[in-house]
């Protein structure tokens, strides 16, 4: 784990040094997968040169997710908003066709991800992402939400390395064992539906066996979401 931390900080700084770039903004949701992210960039570029917003979806996200969140903030001293989202979703409400629940869902995603994108654009900085190497090998995020970014710093992670590594860095434990969600709606949680834990995910992904029920799922997945798998630059921990 050393010596994954200490490639991808590596890369990081390799990547803001060949783009000119010294600024970033991260969202931060309170899971494991954005704090992570933003401790490897604080790390990375300087605390100083990281700027953290949460985004939560008042009524949905949980107050602990927003408490989690500003935990990260205050451990790797970032400074952070908060910015709810809830009256940039109210226009959609004016569309003329009704919009589905996968329409909503990645509604807000791309909300957040404009306001990612406005701050970078404002203050020179460039937009940290938070996706995983399952997540991203899945298609598991929104095309143009959380996948619109300009670096994935975990992206050659599987999400039991990121457990891993979190574990070796040790962040805080209720953000390493709370349940991964991105709070889309209610009771909403990433491997319900997925269909199955994590391990069991990465553990197929890995193999690339897919003949069990949930490697078939996992397959199908795949291959409807192959339209979204071209993602930003990834650091490589190889």
């Amino acid at each position: 784990m050393q010596k994954v931390y200490n490639r991808i900080v590596k890369g990081i700084k390799a990547y803001f040094n060949k783009n000119n770039f010294n600024k970033s903004v991260i969202g931060l949701s309170g899971g494991i997968d954005s704090s992570l992210s933003a401790y490897l960039a604080a790390k990375a570029i300087g605390n100083n040169n990281l700027f953290g917003i949460l985004m939560p979806e008042i009524g949905v996200t949980q107050r602990s997710s927003i408490d989690h969140a500003i935990k990260i903030a205050n451990i790797i001293k970032i400074k952070y908003t908060i910015q709810p989202i809830n009256e940039f979703l109210k226009p959609f409400n004016k569309l003329r066709w009704q919009q589905n629940k996968i329409a909503v869902i990645n509604t807000k995603a791309r909300i957040r991800a404009n306001i990612l994108y406005n701050y970078a654009n404002s203050n020179n900085a460039l937009v940290i992402g938070t996706s995983n190497k399952s997540e991203i090998l899945l298609g598991y995020f929104t095309k143009y939400g959380d996948g619109a970014v300009d670096i994935e710093v975990i992206g050659d992670l599987y999400k039991t390395q990121v457990y891993e590594l979190a574990k070796f860095l040790k962040l805080p434990r209720e953000i390493i064992e709370k349940q991964p969600t991105a709070e889309l709606y209610h009771g909403h949680t990433d491997e319900e539906e997925l269909g199955g834990t994590y391990e069991e995910i990465d553990k197929i992904l890995k193999t690339k066996k897919f003949n069990s029920k949930l490697g078939i799922s996992i397959k199908k997945r795949m291959q409807e979401n192959e339209h979204k798998r071209v993602v930003a630059p990834i650091i490589r921990i190889k």
